[in-house]
C-alpha cells in the first residue's frame, strides 16, 4: 500500500504544489492554497502490463468515422449554440451568475426532451429537494411527464452507480460544486472534490455513451468557480448571461468540441420560464419616432447572426477635476481610445465633460464594428444633433481612419431590411472627421 501524500492546490486557478505557499505562483492570489490528501493505492503490475500490451495505435484510415448522434433540446436557440443538439456521450458545463436562469433553462429542456425521447431523463440536484423541483416544474409546464425522474443527492459515487444502473438518455447534475465523495478529502466545492466528481462523471459519460450536463457556479469576477482543469476536461462550456433587471438572457458557447463557438442563443425570462426570442434583432432597438440626440444604431455580429443595436451617449459639462467616463455594455478602455480620437482628429473638446455610453437592452458587445456608432453618438450628444435613424458600421483606428469589418454586406442588408437606409460604412468615408464634417 502506498503511503498517503498531501498536495496543496490553489482554489482560484488549480495550481498544484507539494508544499504550502502563501502566494500562488500561477495567479498571484494570496492564501488560496488548500491541502488535500491523496490516498495510496496498491500496485497491480500484472494487470497494467496486460492492458498495455492490448493497446495498439491505428492509422486514420483504420478508424471508422461515425456521425455524432444529437439530442434536440426543444429550444432551437440552444441547439444552435450546441451545434445542432446534445452529442451522445458528451460532458457539458453550463455556468452563469446566481439567479440568471441556469436551472430553469435545464429543467425546461429536460421536460421537452423527456416528452420526445424513448428513454428516461434523470435530473439530479444537490441544492434543492425533489419537492422544490416539482413545484418549479409545475409552474413551467402543466403536462404530466412520466419519463423525467428526479433525485436529490450530493453523493458523487452514488450518482455514478445510479447512472450505471438506470442508463438514462440524459443526466443533469445541479451542481458540480455540491457533489462530494468520501474517497477524497475536503468539503464539497473544494478543488479535490470537483476534480474527482468531474473525472468520474466524464468516465461514465464516455463509457456508457450518455450525455451529462453539469451546472457550475461562477466567482465574483464572472469566471467558472473551481480549478481551470474543469473547463479543460468537459467537451462543451456554455455560459448564460444577463442582467437581473432585464428579461434578456444570452447563451454563449465558450468551448465546443462538436460545434461552433461563435453562436449565441437569445431568450426572454418571464413568470413562465425562459422563452425563445422570435425576433431577437428587434430586442435591442427603440423604434420610437421621436428624434433625440445621443442615439445612433449599429449592427453587431454574434456568430453568424447580425443584431441591430442602439448605442446611447450622454455628454454633460463636468465640475470635477477629472471628468467621469462611464461605459455600460462596452469596454471602458475602448471608450477612452475613441474619446482620444475624437479630441485629436475631430477637434471635439471632450476633456471637460462627463461621458456616459450605454448599449440599450443590456447587451454586451466587443465587436469593433460598433466604434463608428459610439463616436457618432458622442458627437450627436455633444452637438445636440439628432442621429437616431443613422446606422454606423466601421472600426475606428488610432489615426482616425475607418476600417472595414467582417460580414459588412450582411450587416448592411440587416439594417435595410428593418427600414434603415442611412448606413455609414468605411466604403463611404475614409476618415472619421469626414463623417463628422458631413453631419454638421
Amino acid at each position: 500500500m502506498k503511503k498517503a501524500s498531501s498536495s496543496f492546490v490553489c482554489q482560484e486557478c488549480g495550481y498544484n504544489s507539494p508544499q504550502y505557499l502563501g502566494k500562488c505562483p500561477e495567479c498571484g492570489s494570496w492564501n488560496t492554497l488548500k491541502e488535500f490528501k491523496i490516498a495510496g493505492s496498491k500496485k497491480q503490475a500484472t494487470g497494467s502490463h496486460k492492458d498495455t500490451s492490448e493497446l495498439k495505435p491505428r492509422t486514420l484510415s483504420e478508424i471508422k468515422s461515425t456521425t455524432n448522434q444529437r439530442i434536440s433540446t426543444g429550444f432551437s436557440e440552444m441547439d444552435r449554440v450546441l451545434g445542432g443538439g446534445i452529442v451522445s456521450g458528451s460532458l457539458i458545463l453550463l455556468a452563469g451568475d446566481p439567479g440568471v436562469g441556469k436551472s430553469t433553462l435545464l429543467l425546461q429542456a429536460v421536460m421537452k426532451i423527456s416528452e420526445t425521447t424513448k428513454g428516461s431523463v434523470l435530473y439530479i440536484s444537490g441544492e434543492e429537494s425533489e419537492e422544490q423541483i416539482k413545484i418549479r416544474a409545475e409552474r413551467l409546464s402543466k403536462k404530466e411527464n412520466k419519463n423525467l425522474f428526479l433525485l436529490a443527492t450530493s453523493q458523487t459515487d452514488s450518482v455514478v452507480e445510479i447512472i450505471e444502473k438506470e442508463k438514462p438518455s440524459l443526466v443533469i447534475i445541479d451542481s458540480i460544486q455540491t457533489m462530494e465523495s468520501e474517497a477524497v478529502a475536503g468539503l464539497s466545492g473544494s478543488v479535490g472534490q470537483i476534480r474527482y466528481a468531474t473525472s468520474v462523471f466524464l468516465k461514465a459519460a464516455k463509457s456508457l455513451s450518455i450525455p451529462l450536463i453539469i451546472v457550475g457556479h461562477v466567482t465574483k469576477e464572472g469566471m467558472v468557480a473551481g480549478p481551470m482543469m474543469l473547463s479543460h476536461m468537459v467537451d462543451t462550456v456554455l455560459f448564460l448571461e444577463g442582467e437581473k433587471v432585464t428579461q434578456t438572457r444570452i447563451l454563449r458557447s465558450l468551448k465546443n468540441r462538436f460545434g461552433p463557438v461563435d453562436e449565441v442563443g437569445v431568450f426572454l425570462m418571464d413568470g413562465e420560464g425562459l422563452k425563445e426570442a422570435n425576433n431577437p434583432e428587434q430586442l435591442f432597438l427603440n423604434l420610437s419616432s421621436k428624434k433625440v440626440s445621443g442615439s445612433v444604431l449599429t449592427v453587431t455580429m454574434e456568430g453568424t447572426r447580425p443584431f441591430l443595436v442602439e448605442i446611447q451617449a450622454l455628454t454633460v459639462f463636468s465640475k470635477l477635476p477629472i471628468p467621469r467616463r462611464v461605459a455600460t455594455g462596452i469596454d471602458s478602455r475602448r471608450l477612452e481610445l475613441l474619446l482620444a480620437v475624437l479630441t485629436k482628429h475631430c477637434k471635439i473638446p471632450l476633456d471637460g465633460v462627463d461621458v456616459f455610453v450605454n448599449v440599450a437592452g443590456g447587451l454586451k458587445i466587443t465587436d469593433p464594428g460598433a466604434d463608428l456608432a459610439i463616436c457618432l453618438a458622442l458627437f450627436s450628444s455633444y452637438k445636440n444633433i439628432a442621429l437616431s435613424k443613422t446606422v454606423g458600421v466601421a472600426e475606428v483606428g488610432l489615426l482616425g481612419e475607418l476600417r472595414n469589418v467582417p460580414s459588412a454586406e450582411k450587416r448592411i442588408a440587416e439594417a435595410k431590411k428593418l427600414g434603415f437606409k442611412d448606413v455609414v460604412t468605411a466604403k463611404d468615408y475614409s476618415f472619421l472627421f469626414q463623417v463628422i464634417r458631413s453631419l454638421q
